[in-house]
């Protein structure tokens, strides 16, 4: 059975819901589509999969996901070029960490046949909330979550998948003031850190709330043991651009594979821009930094596509980073992605596919 030949029921909505949507003001979040995908997994196999109008559902309270914390979900966009096509941005790339993230969180994967077949005729139902203005995107949401009616400490035996989208902006309208976190942790050697689930998310927000109410935007974290080397950003990889050289710290199982990441690096590579994925010690960017040996330091997510930091706060100093000229590497990168993402470059990489 192929993506194409999935038997999917298909419920239409009676109420769209498009028409009440203002595409010039899209706050990120705030909108969603007027269709899910949905598919549970019982006895061993995935089934009942079907569309429905996107809507409110029914959970027992003793719901497994909501006790124990097995949910784990992905973050990815789909775009229309200039003849009005629907193009998803490394779908069955999001499709393999997802079920990475299943294996580390004791859960089935999903078939590619399930996830892309699911996705594509759910962006077809619903393209038209694709919007096509600059800077804008649809936001991909798939997830999934243990089911069983059930208390007690084991890995459940039925999950639902559901896939939502909703058109987005731009997430971040300024770019972000970030803070070294030396306190807190979002990951250790030997966790879920590499695992897109929803525990790392939960675990991060208060930390984030108290340096938010220091000025921050974000936090950037640091490893579990001394703190003295860099690892992601909240929602976003974080990459460097020192003497000319790109700089970002090496994926490991306490530091998510982000796709915008590898996509940035193999352009850079692409482009012959020196590329370093290794440890990076706090004191390396603060001296970078001091000396003006630092074009930019920038995070790199699906949400945030590429965000240059404006400042990187440490040990109670703040240090404003340069402003971004317009050739810079950061530049260049982020109109690039923009263009392979909307038709108006060649996809040399074959990253696209058209729904």
């Amino acid at each position: 059975m192929t993506a194409d030949t999935l038997p999917i029921e298909i419920q239409q909505t009676t109420s769209p819901r498009l028409s009440e949507v203002d595409f010039t003001n899209l706050v990120f979040g705030r909108n969603i589509s007027d269709h899910m995908f949905v598919a549970e997994y019982r006895e061993g196999q995935w089934q009942s999969l079907r569309i429905v109008p996107y809507g409110d559902m029914a959970l027992s309270p003793a719901t497994a996901a909501l006790h124990y914390g097995q949910a784990i979900f992905e973050g990815m966009k789909a775009y229309k070029n200039e003849e009005g096509e629907v193009l998803t941005f490394r779908a069955r790339d999001n499709w393999a960490r997802f079920n990475r993230s299943a294996e580390r969180m004791c859960m089935p994967t999903v078939p590619e046949e399930v996830f892309m077949g699911g996705l594509t005729e759910l962006l077809r139902l619903d393209a038209g909330w694709v919007p096509s203005q600059p800077g804008s995107s649809l936001y991909v949401r798939p997830y999934m979550f243990a089911s069983d009616a059930y208390l007690g400490v084991r890995p459940s035996d039925t999950y639902i998948f559901i896939i939502f989208t909703g058109p987005v902006g731009t997430y971040y309208a300024n770019p972000p003031k970030v803070k070294i976190e030396t306190t807190y942790i979002r990951a250790a050697e030997g966790g879920v850190g590499a695992a897109k689930c929803a525990g790392n998310y939960a675990a991060s927000l208060y930390p984030t709330r108290l340096a938010q109410k220091e000025g921050y935007d974000q936090l950037i974290w640091t490893d579990a043991r001394d703190h003295a080397f860099i690892e992601e950003s909240g929602t976003m990889n974080v990459m460097f651009v020192i003497d000319g050289t790109l700089v970002t710290p090496a994926v490991s199982d306490t530091i998510l594979d982000g796709i915008t990441r590898r996509s940035i690096v193999e352009i850079a590579r692409h482009w012959g821009v020196p590329v370093e994925e290794r440890l990076i010690a706090i004191t390396e960017v603060i001296e970078a930094i001091k000396k003006g040996r630092l074009e930019t330091a920038f995070g790199a997510g699906t949400a945030v596509v590429v965000s240059p930091f404006a400042v990187i706060g440490y040990e109670g100093t703040n240090y404003e980073l340069p402003a971004i000229k317009e050739d810079s590497f950061v530049n260049k990168v982020k109109e690039y992605l923009t263009d392979i993402r909307t038709g108006k470059a060649e996809d040399v990489f074959g990253w696209m596919q058209k729904v």
